[in-house]
């Protein structure tokens, strides 16, 4: 068992509109496969209208943050991209530009340390269903 880096694809469908997906599972799932003992996973979305954080993952926060989002980047208002692009999506590159891409979580003993209400979310902004790939890149002591 030595240091490593191993970096998986993971592969999500998504209905968009800002729905919030949990994908703590498919992390999990790969830091298993994995084998990672101590370190830390990141996960990047590919794609410049979604986003990965962490949160509770409850149906009052998956209506919230679409909610809050609508607040602070409402796809009713005119967007400079969508002049250029012609694709109505501006609201949805401002909202996961906000939020960002990536997520590092520690690893200890074979497990993510999250608490006990936080899991790691997808957030797709963008205006139709999509197939997203995660990028999970595991680094530290493990087997590989």
């Amino acid at each position: 068992m030595g240091f490593g880096i191993w970096t998986d694809r993971v592969e999500i469908d998504t209905q968009g509109n800002s729905q919030v997906l949990d994908i703590t599972p498919q992390v999990r799932g790969v830091l298993e496969r994995r084998g990672l003992r101590e370190g830390q996973v990141l996960v990047f979305v590919t794609g410049s209208t979604a986003a990965v954080t962490s949160t509770e993952f409850e149906p009052g926060l998956c209506k919230d943050l679409p909610a809050f989002f609508e607040r602070i980047a409402p796809r009713s208002i005119p967007y400079h991209h969508d002049e250029t692009w012609h694709d109505g999506n501006g609201h949805a590159h401002v909202r996961a530009s906000a939020l960002g891409p990536s997520l590092v979580v520690p690893v200890a003993e074979g497990r993510l340390l999250l608490g006990t209400w936080q899991q790691i979310v997808l957030i797709d902004f963008d205006t139709r269903p999509r197939r997203r790939q995660l990028v999970v890149q595991c680094a530290g002591q493990g087997e590989g």
